[in-house]
């Protein structure tokens, strides 16, 4: 493999794009590293840049239509960021139109060059990156795009595309996997048909078992979860990294989930008129797709519904949690489940896309990333299947002057560092009034320093490390980025800090006032808190409400009127009132407004919503 990297599109004009997913900082850093790794292993590196020259003016028709000036040549939207700055030695391929093979240029490059691989990154995957990979396959080369350093400003469409290239001409992996000659991908896809079978011939008798059979098996399986906390804290304190204490409290709170599911579970059979009754069956096989962050509640709260309700399962698991999916398994076993009602499968991101393909899959309910949901999204907007997605917050705490700042700040601390900010829940920005600015500031600041940092496996541990080294260095990096425009204080320097190397990284507190920039608009999953000064309380809201998700949004004050119009004008699916955005009650549904959720939340009475669909019945 004599690969060369072609770095398309990555100029300002474009990556200013506000609708820009991921975000430019993160696609730039990406790319950035590609390039450095490729340097140090004398791979070529070609960049391709749209350019427009007013004089003879070859814009696309659309953009003439349009009216867009982009990418001018000797503009400064036409420059790259300065680390993504071509040396003297690279060729710059120019081009008017979608791919870098459209003038000649480039083609003639690749001969000369000798070169039978080309990895792919920059903007955007939906069009000029697509292209492009198109008609280099055409012309006979291997074609890698490098997923986490490519991006789109129509992220559905990017995800769609995605799928496309990789059935046909493309493969998509990491840019270390691919610097590393490390692209043989983690997947079990191979395993999909006989679980997707096996899962379905098991559904087949299940749906018509009495309710009481299900229940009483549930039941068991919640008591062995309760016996089991203990062991299963332990391992999930040593494969995540997520203090004891808190991983104990997680295996409570799957056990909690299955007696709300059975509390909660609403008639199968409604009476409606003389002539009509509604009835709720099961949807048949649901895929469930789980993360690593909670890796014994989030599959719980999906399984047990799902099972409750008639329907069978094929699980896949984040790879990070594999160990703790096989113990559940056991643990479902254990309880007397039958067998193939609920299927194992382990892999990667092809893996999850093939089991929604799976023509014997009835439903997908899936938590996630933004970029997850987007694919399955697409794969069940396809296949006409019903979906439930959990996409993550970028949940805000309103703290106002009346309030009891001292307690707020400790509350907030612990929400937005406590597991090292590795929850959906985690608070990751706070809103602050003027009034109170300053003085919460140090409150913020002192109940910081104040949380326990240490080994997972040590009960009082409160932030442990973060799930890897590369999760680490990706908060490290967005961290740094952020110095550029906002204060960062890191509370690291006390005598309960780690002195260790690994994947540990200091609670950041980050404080910025532009709502446009970086750290306040994505989703760090780290132990990052962005402080944010409200004028007023028309501010406060707009900053609150001013981010793509949606999910939790807390207030701070004593004010009734205040927590009024809070409750009024907060954009998300859970509102607190003094407390911490972090956490959820068992009995409530837990979904997002936005771009946090698509379909019925969980839990609660949305579990019948999501796992059954009705029907009419005339007599």
């Amino acid at each position: 493999m004599k690969p060369a990297i072609l770095l398309i599109d990555l100029q300002k004009d474009f990556l200013d794009s506000a609708s820009l997913e991921p975000a430019s900082g993160e696609v730039v850093q990406r790319a950035t590293a590609l390039i450095q790794g490729a340097r140090q292993q004398s791979y070529p590196i070609i960049h391709v840049w749209t350019t427009v020259r007013k004089k003879s003016d070859r814009r696309m028709p659309h953009w003439k239509r349009d009216g867009k000036w982009i990418c001018v040549s000797g503009s400064d939207g036409h420059a790259t960021p300065e680390s993504l700055r071509p040396l003297a030695s690279e060729p710059i391929i120019h081009k008017t139109f979608f791919s870098a093979f459209s003038n000649g240029e480039l083609e003639s490059v690749l001969q000369t060059l000798g070169v039978e691989t080309v990895c792919l990154a920059g903007v955007h995957l939906h069009a000029c990156i697509r292209a492009t990979a198109l008609d280099a396959y055409q012309r006979g080369l291997q074609v890698f795009i490098a997923e986490d350093a490519v991006a789109s400003d129509d992220p559905l469409h990017a995800a769609a595309t995605q799928r496309y290239l990789e059935k046909r001409a493309a493969r998509f992996v990491r840019v270390e996997s691919f610097l590393a000659q490390s692209v043989l991908p983690v997947n079990g896809a191979n395993r999909i048909p006989g679980a997707t079978t096996s899962a379905r011939n098991a559904w087949l008798r299940w749906r018509s078992s009495p309710i009481r059979t299900r229940v009483q098996l549930l039941k068991r399986l919640a008591t062995l979860l309760e016996k089991k906390s203990g062991a299963l804290a332990k391992r999930i304190a040593v494969e995540i990294g997520k203090p004891v204490t808190q991983a104990k409290a997680e295996v409570t709170r799957a056990a909690a989930l299955i007696h709300a599911a059975i509390r909660n579970a609403g008639p199968l059979e409604i009476a409606g008129g003389r002539r009509c009754t509604v009835r709720h069956r099961p949807l048949g096989v649901v895929a469930v797709i789980t993360p690593w962050n909670h890796p014994v509640a989030i599959p719980i709260g999906k399984i047990a519904p799902a099972l409750l309700y008639g329907n069978s399962c094929v699980w896949k698991p984040s790879p990070l949690a594999g160990s703790l999916a096989v113990e559940i398994m056991k643990l479902l076993k254990l309880a007397g489940f039958p067998e193939g009602v609920v299927e194992l499968v382990e892999g990667d991101r092809l893996t999850a896309l093939e089991l929604m393909n799976d023509p014997r899959v009835d439903a997908v309910t899936i938590t996630g990333s933004a970029a997850a949901g987007y694919a399955a999204q697409d794969v069940c907007a396809r296949r006409r299947i019903t979906i439930q997605a959990e996409l993550g917050g970028n949940n805000a705490a309103i703290v106002w002057a009346d309030c009891d700042l001292e307690g707020a700040s400790v509350q907030i601390a612990e929400g937005a560092f406590g597991f090292a900010g590795q929850r959906c829940t985690a608070n990751r920005r706070v809103i602050v009034d003027a009034n109170c600015y300053k003085e919460f500031l140090q409150n913020l600041e002192t109940a910081t320093t104040a949380l326990i940092w240490g080994d997972p496996l040590d009960p009082k541990t409160q932030v442990g490390p973060m799930v890897s080294v590369e999760s680490r260095n990706r908060v490290a990096e967005l961290v740094a980025r952020a110095r550029q425009s906002a204060r960062v204080i890191v509370r690291h320097e006390n005598s309960r800090s780690p002195r260790r190397n690994g994947a540990y990284f200091p609670p950041a507190i980050v404080c910025c006032d532009d709502p446009t920039q970086e750290i306040v608009q994505e989703e760090t999953f780290g132990p990052v808190l962005v402080v944010q000064r409200a004028n007023d309380w028309e501010h406060a809201i707009r900053l609150c409400n001013g981010v793509r998700q949606g999910l939790v949004a807390a207030i701070f004050s004593r004010s009734k009127k205040r927590q009024a119009e809070f409750l009024e004008q907060a954009q998300a699916g859970i509102l607190k009132i003094n407390s911490t955005t972090a956490n959820a009650n068992a009995e409530a549904p837990f979904g997002g407004w936005k771009g946090s959720g698509i379909g019925p939340p969980e839990h609660g009475r949305s579990d019948r919503e999501f796992y059954t669909r009705t029907q009419s019945i005339y007599v």
